[in-house]
């Protein structure tokens, strides 16, 4: 029987484990496999979105490929993230100098959240370059999330280790893929759980605050953190969220009691009927008595 040999992994790193190296080697693992690797990029990220990218120089991109290329002789080779000319340039010489039996391109061009990761004159280095030396080339078209292309990609690269031939290769990839959603599923259900929370936590405590750190430091988690989950389910920021519930009620106060403007504002926590006037007007466009009286 023959002995597969391990399957490179060359990408950026994701710390939430939603893709890039930390995907694909649980994704090969997962199957059987051993994978190893080389790193692109380093990203600082949440599962909602990318802020920040470290990309390493083209010479210690290639050095890690040429250490396990070395090494450990991988037969076959996945290619996701990358965003310089330079290391494109690196790993297409990297690969055609040691020609590994398989290699498999899947394109990163997207995040999961349709944040653009590689410029323009890379795609074209990748077409130029790379493309020509991959003997499976996947589409991003297919997918509408980066983490499953990349899931896909290295089952693709597991099952071609395997023996498959490429179509084999790509309908066991698809049956694994299908799986994973599944239980994908289950992990997003935490922003939506969190956005319930904070809409909760809103209606309970608008009155009393509407600093959207209050909110954070309750449900435990970062300012930023909570932005990214009510901007990806609402579409609005946490401090809009927040001034569209104080709106909403000043609104029926001033429609539906015979409370002063005054009387109004610290019901709702302002500290004076000025700063109250100001924050409607910049909300709704009118002044709280002039909303009343179009009433």
């Amino acid at each position: 029987m023959r002995q597969t040999k391990p399957i490179l992994t060359i990408t950026g790193s994701d710390p939430t484990g939603g893709s890039g190296i930390q995907a694909d080697i649980k994704t090969i693992t997962a199957l059987g496999g051993y994978a190893v690797s080389a790193i692109t990029s380093v990203t600082v990220q949440t599962t909602l979105g990318i802020q920040q990218f470290h990309d390493l120089p083209a010479q210690v991109v290639a050095g890690q490929m040429e250490a396990v290329m070395n090494d450990v002789q991988p037969e076959t080779v996945k290619v996701g993230l990358i965003r310089t000319v330079e290391a494109v340039r690196a790993i297409a010489e990297a690969l055609t100098k040691y020609r590994p039996r398989h290699i498999v391109y899947a394109p990163s061009s997207q995040s999961s959240q349709g944040e653009a990761l590689i410029p323009a004159d890379v795609e074209l280095a990748i077409n130029q370059l790379l493309l020509p030396t991959c003997t499976v080339v996947l589409s991003d078209a297919r997918f509408k999330s980066h983490g499953d292309i990349n899931l896909y990609a290295s089952a693709v690269a597991y099952y071609l280790n395997e023996g498959d031939n490429a179509e084999d290769a790509q309908r066991k990839a698809r049956q694994f893929l299908n799986v994973q959603r599944a239980h994908a599923e289950r992990l997003l259900s935490r922003g939506f759980e969190l956005f319930d929370e904070f809409r909760q936590m809103v209606e309970a405590h608008f009155v009393e605050s509407s600093v959207v750190s209050f909110y954070a430091d309750r449900l435990n988690v970062s300012t930023s953190y909570l932005a990214q989950v009510t901007k990806r389910i609402s579409g609005q920021a946490p401090k809009s969220l927040i001034d569209e519930r104080i709106v909403s009620e000043a609104r029926r106060l001033l429609t539906s009691t015979s409370l002063t403007v005054q009387e109004i504002s610290y019901q709702l926590g302002f500290t004076s009927q000025a700063h109250f006037t100001k924050h409607f007007k910049k909300l709704t466009g009118f002044t709280p008595s002039d909303f009343r009286s179009n009433q």
